[in-house]
């Protein structure tokens, strides 16, 4: 079987910039969570997309603002799309998909403790994080844990994040602590960008393997005086950045495997709620849909699903 992981703090911003906008009688903007609920009615009609779990940041700060004041924050986040964040939750939960709102922690935390636990899994062929944000690739692991990129329809395993950035999903946080990451919102080291971090991270993995004296590089890099001299500088600042772009493995989520596994709209009257919530009663019917394709044994048979 197959485990997908899905960025829904993603999943939403997506939906509230590409899908058309839509108020309910009241004049609450909705048009996100439904786009939202619709895509996630899309996945789980897909071949194989047996086990699911979605994770959102309940709220944009985590522990990460307590180690650096300058990381991302809510601010300038339209209020009419934070004010779907709850809803979107309760949509997922309406839905039957296995929900993991983070406060502490961020989403790409929860995803990524979720990846390593159950690649563990004997009976999980593979793990499909569903995002195409660059952090969450450090969680690849050969074909077993992958990236997919909904929109472009790509997947990233081991050789796919070699082949984008030059290094191997072990050194990602050390190559965004160079290069920075402004959706995040720390500046990187002065100096380095793509290629040199790719480069010299390519040789030594680590950003503590880097000699301070450029002569001793294995790495061959145009103005490597510059970009020694400036790490020299910033070491301490790197290790830093480096922390911050390091997922936590050891988020508390409850649920096993077997609670991942899709069965449809848990409660009738909650999906009917959504349903009426976001002006979409064509959304009961596709899920009622789903679920009762799956319990076909033909159709369980070819999606590797059996109850």
């Amino acid at each position: 079987m197959k485990v997908h992981l899905i960025d829904g703090t993603f999943e939403l911003f997506r939906a509230y910039y590409g899908a058309p906008s839509s108020e309910t009688a009241d004049g609450f903007e909705v048009g996100a969570v439904r786009g939202l609920a619709r895509s996630l009615l899309a996945l789980l009609g897909e071949p194989g997309v047996t086990h699911v779990a979605i994770a959102f940041d309940h709220v944009i700060e985590s522990f990460r603002n307590d180690l650096f004041p300058g990381y991302k924050t809510g601010d300038g986040i339209d209020p009419k799309l934070y004010a779907q964040f709850g809803p979107a939750e309760d949509a997922c939960r309406a839905l039957g998909i296995v929900t993991w709102p983070m406060i502490e922690f961020e989403c790409d935390d929860a995803l990524a403790t979720a990846a390593a636990r159950f690649a563990e899994e004997r009976d999980v062929e593979q793990v499909v994080i569903c995002s195409p944000d660059k952090d969450l690739t450090q969680c690849v692991r050969g074909t077993r844990v992958v990236c997919l990129d909904r929109i472009r329809r790509t997947t990233l395993d081991e050789d796919g994040v070699h082949a984008k950035f030059g290094v191997g999903p072990a050194s990602i946080p050390d190559w965004l602590a160079l290069v920075g990451d402004s959706a995040d919102g720390f500046p990187g080291v002065p100096r380095w960008g793509a290629k040199s971090a790719s480069a010299v991270l390519g040789a030594y993995t680590h950003l503590e393997s880097i000699p301070d004296d450029p002569r001793a590089w294995s790495a061959k890099v145009r103005g490597s005086d510059a970009l020694a001299a400036s790490l020299r500088e910033h070491r301490e600042d790197a290790l830093l950045f480096r922390r911050l772009a390091t997922l936590r493995t050891d988020v508390p989520l409850p649920e096993s495997l077997d609670d991942l596994r899709w069965r449809g709209a848990p409660a009738p009257d909650a999906l009917e709620g959504l349903t009426a919530a976001i002006v979409d009663q064509s959304l009961r019917d596709r899920a009622a849909s789903l679920a009762a394709r799956r319990k076909t044994p033909a159709h369980a048979a070819r999606s590797g699903w059996m109850e």
